[in-house]
C-alpha cells in the first residue's frame, strides 16, 4: 500500500511532463504540415540515383582512358 504513495506521483509527473511536450510540438510547429511529408514519397523524383550516376562517371572515365 506504501507504494502507491509513491507511485501515484510519479504518475501525475510523467503525465504532466507528457502533456508539455505536446503542447511545446504544438506550438513549434511540428503538426502544421501532416500532408506533405507522406505525398513525397510518392512524388517523382527527376534525378538519377546516386549509384546509378557512378556507374555512368566509371564508365565515362574507363572509355576516355581506353
Amino acid at each position: 500500500m506504501s507504494i502507491l504513495y509513491l507511485l501515484i506521483p510519479l504518475g501525475l509527473v510523467l503525465i504532466a511532463f507528457a502533456v508539455a511536450v505536446f503542447f511545446w510540438a504544438v506550438r513549434s510547429g511540428q503538426f502544421d504540415d501532416l500532408e506533405t511529408p507522406a505525398m513525397s514519397v510518392l512524388m517523382d523524383d527527376d534525378s538519377k540515383p546516386a549509384a546509378e550516376n557512378r556507374r555512368t562517371s566509371e564508365k565515362t572515365s574507363t572509355d576516355s582512358q581506353q
